[in-house]
């Protein structure tokens, strides 16, 4: 079942939780991939000093993050590796979830290829690494991710049984935030980056 609007109208947090175990989906050269999201990192807007929209810091860049929840918001880090987030929350509250890792289900051998790898293991354990797997780019920046047909999320009842709560990654900068417990994984899945 495809996600609508309301589920991406929550806070960062709830949103980064709740999108655990979610199948994103996209759809490539007739070709349906699926992963399941199994890392996430909050990004709380105004006050979060890890985010770029902390002081409502609003350019062209983060206009993403103050669309309504459920919009795409991309980024480039190194110069090299696309990040992918959704927007949370309501207009105006600039609020955003990455996701870190997700677990491939479907058309696999096809996100090998997209990579340029063989093994499963490093296909999309982290945020740039399934961005390539998934060919996603900047193109989709600003995106509503309920209102298109090349990228979507679905709910297929995946059970998790729990969620480990633990530091963001490679936010050193980010003063007393950097010490928030605003990372969010399935433990038992092999493709979270960074486990405890």
């Amino acid at each position: 079942m495809k996600l609508e609007k309301n589920f991406f109208l929550v806070d960062g947090i709830t949103l980064a939780k709740n999108l655990l175990g979610k199948v994103l989906v996209r759809k490539i050269d007739n070709k349906i991939l699926k992963a399941r999201i199994v890392e996430t990192e909050a990004y709380m807007g105004p006050l979060d000093k890890a985010a770029h929209s902390y002081q409502n810091r609003r350019t062209k860049r983060t206009e993403a993050m103050f669309l309504e929840g459920g919009h795409i918001y991309i980024y480039l880090i190194y110069g090299m590796y696309y990040c992918f987030n959704i927007s949370a929350n309501k207009k105006d509250i600039p609020e955003a979830v990455l996701i870190r890792a997700v677990e491939p289900l479907k058309n696999i051998e096809y996100m090998k290829q997209l990579r340029n790898i063989k093994k499963d293991k490093d296909l999309s354990n982290g945020p740039g690494k399934l961005a390539k797997a998934l060919s996603i780019d900047k193109t989709f920046n600003t995106l509503d991710i309920t209102k298109n047909n090349y990228i979507w999320l679905e709910n297929d009842d995946y059970s998790i049984s729990s969620i480990t709560q633990a530091k963001r990654i490679g936010i050193d900068y980010a003063e007393e935030y950097k010490d928030k417990l605003w990372r969010f994984y399935i433990p038992e899945s092999k493709y979270v980056s960074v486990k405890l």
